[in-house]
């Protein structure tokens, strides 16, 4: 038998996987660390984390906290229950679009469109109840469907004829923008009437069980998964949390949720907007981590060849993720044209689009892909809306708001990039 000279020799084989492994960093689950260690295991799950550069939304959430803490420092107007809750409502808009955008994110690509797409079904709403007086909630359906025709068009380009998505949703930009500006004519601005869509952000439940009975439904929902989850883990015989752990996060979710159900009631109430983004970001969520379709979005932004030699159409899938971000785009669309009761010509541009990408990356999803929730929106488009409060609430001009969230960006982007550094060198990436 003859040998290759040139092959590594066992020894050296055995010594770069003994060196590979001692640099990896072993993975526990941490069930059976919090089983095992009760609140020691809290600790030591967390600093394996923080080793292992898996920081998870720690980052944003400390950030933010740090946000609110030197706004209400400078003016104690910041903090009140109307403040917080017009920034609440005033997230919507951007938020509902950044859930599309993390879908694309979560895919490695991007989507430049998403602002004059939403511009357009603001638009077509517009043109079509006030202009055209078509009933309000047909004209609401063709609007969205505007939007999740557009970002399908968009996929098609990237999935089927190998358009890279910056190339073809920059295009989109350009012409989605040009279409809005059309069909909006020379006067450029359509006010609203007082109807389903300006009720989006203008409607509160005033009354204080709202608030309060959302709340409960929130933990009663969570504490519910979260049991039964772990029953069904029990019996297939696999790691699952102790019930004090399940007790615990209940509780602290409740301590939070019954906090801001007392802010909404000291104002003006529950507003709509946020029970509609709140639903949105459960249901996107449950999508992405509890069915196949998800699990086939997270395939692809982790490899594609992979993908495609586990048997996942990938263009089908891209074409989807692309309308997704469309839909979202346009529903976010109408929300911001609720916020300001019309449709006009600078919707969805300047720092729009920015601040859009800017929620995604900021509460957490990855450039680079594979990795994201859609809760990672909601937390993102609350730092760069508190931003833009607090700054508004100090008189401080657009430049420096513009300075400010650009900064955050970067630094958020550069966390990402170390993250990954880390993790692969700690063998998770």
């Amino acid at each position: 038998m003859s040998i290759d000279k040139t092959s590594t020799p066992p020894e050296s084989s055995a010594l770069e996987n003994t060196e590979a492994a001692a640099g990896a960093a072993t993975v526990v689950d941490p069930r059976l660390l919090v089983r095992e260690q009760g609140f020691a295991g809290y600790v030591t799950e967390f600093k394996r984390k923080m080793k292992a550069g898996d920081l998870g939304s720690v980052p944003v959430v400390i950030g933010l906290l740090v946000i609110w803490i030197i706004f209400q420092s400078l003016n104690s107007n910041f903090l009140t229950a109307g403040n917080l809750s017009d920034i609440s409502v005033a997230m919507v808009g951007t938020g509902m679009i950044a859930v599309g955008i993390v879908f694309v994110l979560l895919l490695g690509e991007i989507d430049l469109s998403v602002g004059s797409v939403s511009g357009v079904a603001g638009a077509t709403f517009a043109v079509l109840n006030i202009t055209h007086g078509m009933n309000e909630l047909l004209a609401l359906v063709l609007a969205i469907l505007t939007g999740t025709v557009a970002g399908a068009l968009h996929g098609f380009f990237f999935a089927r004829i190998g358009v890279p998505a910056f190339a073809v949703t920059l295009a989109g930009l350009l012409f989605w923008q040009g279409f809005m500006l059309q069909i909006l004519g020379s006067n450029g601005t359509i006010n609203l009437d007082d109807g389903i869509v300006t009720k989006l952000t203008s409607y509160y439940f005033t009354d204080v069980a709202a608030a309060y009975g959302l709340a409960v439904v929130a933990v009663g929902g969570y504490f519910l998964t979260a049991y039964l989850g772990n029953r069904r883990r029990e019996a297939a015989g696999i790691p699952s949390r102790p019930l004090s752990d399940i007790v615990v996060r209940t509780v602290l979710l409740a301590a939070v949720s019954f906090a801001v159900a007392v802010m909404y009631n000291q104002y003006k109430g529950l507003p709509l907007a946020v029970v509609i983004f709140l639903a949105v970001l459960v249901l996107t969520d449950f999508v992405l981590r509890r069915t196949a379709y998800g699990r086939k979005v997270f395939a692809l932004g982790g490899s594609v060849e992979a993908s495609r030699r586990a048997g996942i159409n990938v263009e089908l899938v891209r074409i989807s993720v692309f309308a997704i971000a469309g839909t979202f785009a346009a529903i976010g669309g109408l929300f911001v044209a609720s916020k300001i009761a019309s449709a006009n010509q600078g919707a969805g541009t300047g720092e729009f689009l920015m601040n859009v990408i800017a929620a995604a990356v900021i509460g957490g999803t990855s450039l680079f892909g594979g990795r994201g929730r859609t809760w990672n929106a909601l937390l993102g488009v609350l730092v760069i809306v508190s931003i833009q409060y607090g700054l508004a609430l100090e008189g401080i001009a657009s430049p420096v708001q513009y300075m400010i969230t650009g900064g955050v960006l970067l630094a958020t982007v550069v966390i990402d990039a170390v993250t990954r550094k880390t993790q692969k060198s700690a063998g998770r990436a």
